[in-house]
């Protein structure tokens, strides 16, 4: 089911929020929680109801390891008189998550490239990617290390399952941990209805649905015009298919991520924060800093660290991270435009460790010019489907010898593009991000009418469905 429906503003959140507190005015607080692991489970299979009994054996396979580390790091002693350690048991459970993973997002590349080196004629397999799969693994990863390094225990199925499927953040995120959220569950002033936060929340969702249906939509169709349809494109051309993509992907992801975090304020749980304005970062390490930023903490923790981070010498350190970076490329998908997208930045930001190192400073807009363009650059390769599309958009922004207007729009069409470009600069630039604004705002009548006026054009404008770009990845 997506934010950006009919179904979900109306009817679903509508229902499941008065359910859930029905239930708990009730101190039926189980039944609370049966009943949002029940509507999460429905959420998600409302787009595919074909694979979920993969998330029910992912979230039952887990939850057996994480009971299992936990009782014999409690015991000390052998379980079922199998001598296994909490190690094996870690090192199972990670194999089997990523082999799951690997399965349904990476088999028919693995095959495809190995078809084309070797000419060995595998055919490829009929598999469809489930939903959400990077991002409820990438979770019970996280659940299982915690556990492993005493952070967390596990003793409680419903609370685990409920880890995993609560809808706000199943589909695309953010990522979380569980000692981060569940936690707030358990907690009396959670249990009852919080009108700030229901205020906040719709706030936020509001936001986010502009960002998408508004924004990110309007955007869509010139940075597919510019990928996907024109077979050559001149100097504007592709100028403004790398920059819509670019401001695209921005405000598809982080109006999803606004809805998520909304959505769960509106139930008294607050998920972390996933953007902190990336585009205004002045050089790339700001920049992770700012972007997806629980993935970027999950990459660091779960790979960058374990490899040895900056422990040892500093040419170690480089390939940690452009390993790191790779790693995260090929999260994204199963394409070598993704891994060569991570590897360009890994590159970066060992250039801005080197640089760093000398004790050399840039002026900061100088800083923010290379920054900026480094990353619009490098999303192309992110965007395009192979490296035909890639270098049309990338000779075109770079062929001086074509500068004339677009013609794939009109000409009237061309001044829009370049206005509605220019307020999607300002917005990134010159603006506080929604996270800002919801600690700024109370409940006023004027931020009543901003977030109706808000909602009202976004609802108005839903005449056709679109998909989140991360619900791809």
């Amino acid at each position: 089911m997506l934010f950006n429906s009919y179904e979900f503003i109306f009817f679903f959140l509508p229902i499941v929020f008065i359910v859930y507190f029905y239930l708990n005015s009730k101190r039926l607080i189980i039944g609370g929680r049966v009943w949002l692991i029940i509507s999460s489970l429905f959420f998600y299979s409302y787009w595919n109801p074909v694979y979920l009994p993969l998330i029910l054996f992912s979230i039952g396979f887990n939850f057996i390891i994480g009971l299992l580390m936990t009782r014999l790091k409690n015991s000390k002693q052998p379980l079922f008189h199998i001598n296994i350690s909490e190690k094996q048991l870690l090192i199972l459970s990670i194999t089997c998550n990523l082999a799951l993973l690997g399965y349904f997002k990476y088999m028919n590349f693995f095959i495809n490239n190995i078809n084309l080196v070797f000419d060995a004629g595998i055919h490829p397999q009929n598999i469809i990617l489930p939903l959400a799969i990077s991002f409820f693994t990438f979770n019970q990863i996280t659940y299982i290390v915690d556990i492993y390094k005493c952070k967390t225990e596990s003793y409680d199925l419903l609370r685990y399952a409920l880890f995993v499927t609560f809808f706000p953040h199943l589909i695309a995120g953010p990522l979380v941990h569980y000692k981060e959220m569940m936690p707030q569950f358990s907690s009396t002033y959670n249990l009852t209805k919080n009108y700030r936060n229901i205020a906040l929340g719709l706030t936020l969702f509001s936001i986010g649905l502009f960002k998408k249906v508004i924004i990110a939509d309007t955007l869509a169709v010139w940075a597919s015009n510019g990928f996907d349809k024109a077979e050559v494109l001149n100097f504007f051309e592709a100028w403004v298919t790398s920059i819509s993509y670019t401001f695209q992907i921005y405000f598809d992801f982080s109006g999803y991520t606004d809805m998520a975090l909304g959505s769960s304020l509106i139930f008294n749980i607050k998920l972390p924060i996933n953007f902190n304005s990336p585009y205004k970062a002045a050089n790339i390490r700001d920049f992770w800093q700012r972007w997806h930023m629980t993935l970027s903490r999950f990459l660091k923790e779960y790979i960058y660290i374990p490899l040895g981070g900056n422990r040892g010498s500093k040419y170690r350190m480089y390939f940690n991270l452009l390993v790191t970076f790779l790693l995260g490329g090929i999260w994204h998908g199963a394409s070598w435009m993704f891994i060569l997208w991570g590897g360009l930045h890994g590159i970066a930001i060992i250039i801005h460790r080197i640089w760093s190192g000398f004790n050399l400073r840039l002026n900061h807009i100088l800083g923010w010019i290379i920054t900026f363009n480094f990353i619009n650059i490098s999303w192309i390769f992110f965007r395009a489907k192979n490296e035909h599309d890639a270098f049309k958009v990338i000779s075109g922004m770079f062929n001086i010898n074509k500068i004339i207007m677009p013609h794939f729009l009109s000409t009237d069409g061309s001044l829009i593009t370049i206005i509605f470009i220019s307020l999607a600069y300002i917005l990134v630039l010159y603006f506080k991000n929604s996270n800002s604004l919801i600690l700024q705002i109370s409940p006023k009548l004027k931020y009543s009418l901003i977030t109706s006026i808000l909602l009202i054009i976004s609802i108005i404008n839903l005449t056709t469905k679109s998909e989140f770009l991360y619900f791809n990845f």
